[in-house]
């Protein structure tokens, strides 16, 4: 008996471990766009798909995507960036690297803070792509045409991103009739944080906090390895806003800019170490902003769940498809534990090895794709995470990436009764913090 517990104990302990990603360091220097985590543009890298187990063929998908490719969400980040730079010169306290910034940041910025939180050119392309990707990869699923629903988030750039993709599936499903809307009721789905206080729901449960983001950075970022490439002299910082708000937008422009400009100007601000300790410090900042509201994702959860029955019912659906935002993709995934990513480790440097916001760079996404048989009563699904077949360890796989959805909505019951709906907060009651990154 005790060796029985024991294989079991062992085999309980090694789930985590499976998913984890040791090689991640090298993985992320090796890769700008990985070092620029959720500010990277969308990566089309995914390897080539398994095919389905014999007889089953795909029939329906379920999607969540962020927006695409979009300037700073902010404009914050352009005038932060801009003030300080004028008080330094103001002050006489530039070098000359910190002079040719200000001269090639005068020149870059008027464009980019005019259109903050906009979509860009490639923010569009990305969703025209990602569209005809899922079309070819699943011919079976449009061929013979049916209804595909289309919801976004009250955002420009979203709402903007839902057109492109919808457009673009037109274009290669020209069988299928879309359904598309923008409306605030959509936001307890698409952005539940944000969703209007009359209809928004709140759920049991927290994520661990091993250490204080602003303890972390205080021991992890070296300000003066890079204040003292751009400012002489920082006796004026302190007046004019400080060094941490100041790297951080200054980190933010560096990682987002090939969003929206081929320019080079800052590729040489940060060293790859201080670019690496950077990643590092968001990548735990959107653990705890993000991945935090993991339980608030039971509602896109549910209603996955719920429109993927209708679906299988025979209700004529043959997409859903949901366009946000990164605060929400970085829950889900840690909420849905794609790889392991929602394990929960003590140290914050360990958190590297399991939760990797490079995974949700602009216009990220999630699609179940479901497949059925005519000689098995049994639905299978198969979860793609930026195209790429991923793994659920808290549920058995039938074949490689397939699964049992019977499993999955087990698994979901499960979660929804450890994380009950709470009584709405009352009308005086602060509202959620949003996150940083939108």
């Amino acid at each position: 008996m005790r060796r029985i517990l024991l294989i079991v104990l062992t085999a309980a302990l090694a789930l985590p471990l499976a998913a984890q990603n040791r090689d991640v360091v090298n993985i992320v220097m090796a890769d700008r766009n990985k070092l620029a985590g959720c500010e990277g543009p969308y990566r089309f890298d995914a390897p080539a798909l398994t095919p389905a187990p014999k007889g089953y063929t795909p029939f329906y998908i379920s999607h969540y995507g962020r927006h695409g490719s979009r300037y700073a969400w902010n404009a914050n980040t352009y005038t932060v960036i801009k003030n300080m730079l004028d008080a330094a010169a103001a002050a006489g306290s530039l070098t000359p690297r910190g002079e040719r910034l200000l001269k090639d940041y005068n020149d870059f910025v008027t464009v980019p803070q005019i259109n903050a939180g906009d979509l860009s050119d490639l923010g569009y392309e990305q969703h025209r792509e990602i569209a005809k990707i899922m079309a070819n990869s699943f011919p079976e699923v449009f061929a013979n045409g049916g209804h595909v629903f289309a919801r976004s988030s009250t955002s420009q750039r979203a709402i903007v991103s839902m057109n492109a993709f919808t457009v673009s599936l037109q274009q290669v499903a020209p069988k299928v009739d879309i359904t598309a809307n923008s409306r605030a009721l959509n936001m307890v789905v698409i952005n539940a944080a944000s969703a209007p206080r009359a209809v928004a729901k709140r759920y049991q449960g927290s994520t661990k906090t091993p250490e204080s983001l602003d303890a972390f950075k205080a021991r992890t970022i070296d300000f003066d390895g890079i204040l003292d490439k751009i400012f002489s002299d920082r006796g004026f910082m302190e007046e004019s806003g400080g060094r941490t708000q100041f790297l951080s937008e200054l980190f933010t422009l560096w990682a987002g800019y090939h969003n929206y400009t081929d320019s080079d100007f800052l590729e040489d601000i940060f060293t790859p170490e201080q670019q690496f300790a950077f990643w590092e410090i968001e990548n735990y900042s959107c653990y705890l902003s993000h991945g935090g509201q993991r339980y608030t994702q039971i509602s896109l959860l549910q209603d996955v769940i719920d429109l993927a029955n209708s679906a299988i019912a025979g209700n004529g659906n043959v997409a859903d498809l949901r366009f946000g935002h990164d605060t929400v993709m970085n829950a889900f995934y840690a909420l849905l534990n794609i790889n392991g990513a929602g394990y929960e480790p003590d140290k914050v440097e360990d958190l590297k090895y399991w939760f990797q916001n490079y995974n949700t760079p602009m216009a990220a996404n999630v699609q179940f794709v479901l497949y059925r048989s005519k000689k098995n009563p049994e639905i299978l699904f198969k979860l793609l995470h930026n195209g790429a077949e991923v793994t659920l360890p808290q549920i058995q796989p039938v074949d490689g990436p397939y699964y049992r959805w019977s499993d999955f909505t087990a698994w979901a019951a499960k979660v929804a009764a450890e994380h009950p709906l709470l009584p709405a907060a009352p009308a005086s009651a602060a509202s959620s913090t949003p996150a940083r990154r939108y």
